[in-house]
């Protein structure tokens, strides 16, 4: 399974935009059906029903390990390469755009508190974890699934986002 890279952020004023760059071993075409098709997102994410898979397209994604359901419209799609879908609650960005040798590059961009930013982070580590065992041939058996493995993400994110103690002479 591949390593998976601590995901980044960025934060102006409630506005954050995570960042998470990944190089999955695996052909582009299987990694595009696992982030970009009803059949492919389940496995590792969400059931995604209504995914119309075309520019002003329907989506709505809900969570198997949560009770989060978004809905919005796909606001890019450049088959093989770009999926975005913006929804809502609050109106936020999600965008998995691949590049050849396969990256995944992944943003998230949402209205919300500190502690909303370290749950996504670590929530959005967790699932690329799942992705990468998906494309491994381990889809996630989501009746199995615990929040153990989020919870020690959440804390690894939370010590990283610890503000430096300032020292004074």
């Amino acid at each position: 399974m591949s390593e998976i890279p601590r995901g980044r952020s960025e934060t102006h004023d409630d506005r954050h935009h995570l960042r998470f760059v990944i190089e999955l071993p695996h052909p582009m075409v299987s990694v595009w059906a696992a982030v970009a098709t009803p059949e492919g997102l389940p496995q590792w994410l969400c059931a995604a029903d209504p995914l119309e898979p075309r520019l002003g397209g329907r989506v709505t994604l809900r969570w198997f390990n949560s009770d989060t359901v978004l809905s919005g419209r796909v606001t890019a799609w450049d088959m093989e390469n770009v999926a975005e879908y913006t929804v809502d609650p609050g109106h936020q960005r999600i965008r998995f755009h691949l590049e050849p040798a396969t990256v995944l590059r992944f943003t998230h961009e949402f209205r919300g508190t500190r502690d909303e930013k370290l749950n996504m982070l670590a929530g959005w580590h967790e699932h690329f974890e799942r992705l990468a065992g998906a494309l491994d041939g381990h889809p996630t058996d989501w009746l199995d699934w615990t929040e153990d493995r989020w919870r020690a993400l959440r804390e690894v994110y939370e010590l990283e986002d610890a503000p430096w103690p300032k020292w004074v002479p």
